[in-house]
């Protein structure tokens, strides 16, 4: 039987697929981590129709669901690729803070608060992401949600 759990990252959401003992980069569905990661173990992005099929198919979802699903995740990972983004520059501000010949501690600081802020800014995105995912759902389906996450398929 199959198993798929969502891990916390840094920068938002992961989706592993478990089959047995094995694990696949790209998941069950092409990976769940295309909700907020944008791609696979490659870095190929594949879009949210695959994450929106496990979602629908495991909480029994209409097409109006489906669609505004599809939105919500879209948005989230957009935000996951601005991360992506403050991620790199943070990193290239740390090397050239370490980089001259004396450390340049301003460069580092900011290089710091980039990142606390892109952390602040997903962790919102997410929080509204689930706010509005448990708006578009019925109370059956919420507490299906509710299960996969409290029996650890969907970590946050």
């Amino acid at each position: 039987m199959c198993h798929a759990s969502w891990a916390h990252a840094r920068h938002g959401f992961a989706f592993r697929h478990h089959q047995g003992h094995r694990e696949s980069p790209e998941g069950a569905f092409g990976g769940w981590a295309h909700f907020a990661h944008g791609g696979d173990a490659t870095g190929a992005g594949f879009g949210v129709r695959r994450p929106l099929r496990f979602l629908a198919h495991k909480l029994e979802l209409d097409e109006k669901q489906i669609a505004a699903l599809a939105k919500i995740l879209d948005e989230l990972k957009i935000e996951r690729a601005q991360g992506e983004v403050d991620d790199r520059r943070a990193l290239a501000d740390f090397a050239d803070a370490v980089g001259g010949e004396a450390f340049d501690q301003s460069k580092a600081t900011g290089a710091g608060e980039r990142r606390v802020e892109s952390s602040r800014r997903l962790r919102d995105a997410v929080t509204k992401s689930l706010q509005q995912i448990h708006a578009i759902l019925n109370p059956d389906q919420r507490a299906k949600l509710a299960y996969l996450i409290r029996t650890g398929v969907l970590v946050m």
